[in-house]
């Protein structure tokens, strides 16, 4: 039985824990909290101390990355825990699999696939492209093996985005909405479960080394026909939403540390923002669970 080291108890750290435990595998969660499903092994650490993190992977056939810092220290908390996977890495021949996102293309026109160049337009973008281009070289140079598996914006079980904080409660309860964003605009939704399963396809298959990935996705859709099929979902009155003013995000930002962080990402939301998955659909033949479904489990949940 193959043992697999996770980082990581949020949404797609819990989903691959679940999936490679249900296939039967030896999993060890790491989580600063201690926490996660049933059916693994939870252990409480800092997965940044380079020390810590290579004695609990010792042995490890895979090492997944599924951490998430807090988003406002992103640009602190980042690169120790890079470094740290890096270590691990290396120090035990597992492969590194990181649950990584769309911050590095930067602003583009077009739908994103794989073979964009990291242009990044934000602080966070630069740090997602770094935590990358490290470990790429890392890679090239033989010292670990490596891949990347991106996605957009989560729907599913305990997902945070703009949708699952500013709009889907007040749509639940029968309010109306406001978001920072271009209502109509098309936009890629990625389901964690899917992120979950080319994470493990990933780290299985030796060809897919060496280059990020894009997890299957759905279809785009706009914020504000995300919003609508939600409420019919659910049962709940027509939803109503507004576009919150630019303004309006940056006064917020004056209070809260994530408002703040949100204003320099508003591209993502403000124009079309649509992710190409078709090569990992191709290379592993996961299909992308329906939006319907993905925005259940995000209902119930």
């Amino acid at each position: 039985m193959a043992l697999h080291v996770i980082v990581g108890a949020g949404p797609v750290g819990t989903a691959t824990a679940r999936l490679l435990a249900g296939r039967g595998e030896e999993v060890r969660l790491l989580s600063r909290r201690g926490q996660g499903p049933d059916g693994v092994q939870l252990v409480a650490a800092d997965a940044s101390d380079a020390a810590t993190l290579a004695r609990h992977t010792a042995g490890a056939t895979a090492l997944y990355c599924c951490a998430g810092p807090a988003y406002h220290r992103w640009a602190t908390d980042w690169p120790p825990l890079g470094a740290a996977l890096l270590h691990a890495a290396e120090s035990s021949g597992a492969v590194l699999v990181t649950t990584g996102n769309l911050y590095a293309y930067g602003a583009v026109d077009g739908p994103m696939t794989e073979r964009l160049p990291a242009r990044p337009n934000s602080k966070k973008g630069a740090v997602r492209a770094k935590l990358w281009a490290d470990a790429l070289a890392a890679h090239e140079a033989g010292r670990i093996r490596t891949a990347e598996v991106r996605g957009s914006d989560y729907l599913g079980a305990g997902t945070l985005s703009a949708f699952t904080a500013l709009v889907l409660p007040k749509i639940l309860a029968g309010k109306r909405a406001s978001a920072p964003a271009d209502l109509d605009a098309p936009h890629s939704w990625t389901y964690v479960g899917d992120v979950a399963r080319t994470l493990i396809a990933v780290a299985a298959d030796e060809r897919a080394w060496g280059r990020p990935w894009h997890a299957p996705t759905a279809p785009a859709r706009s914020l504000r026909s995300l919003a609508t099929r939600a409420a019919e979902l659910a049962g709940a009155p027509a939803a109503r939403l507004t576009t919150m003013p630019a303004a309006a995000l940056r006064l917020a930002g004056l209070f809260s540390p994530a408002a703040r962080e949100m204003v320099e990402v508003q591209y993502q939301l403000r124009a079309p923002f649509v992710l190409d998955s078709s090569a990992a659909t191709a290379a592993f033949g996961i299909e992308p669970t329906p939006t319907d479904d993905a925005l259940l489990e995000t209902i119930k949940n």
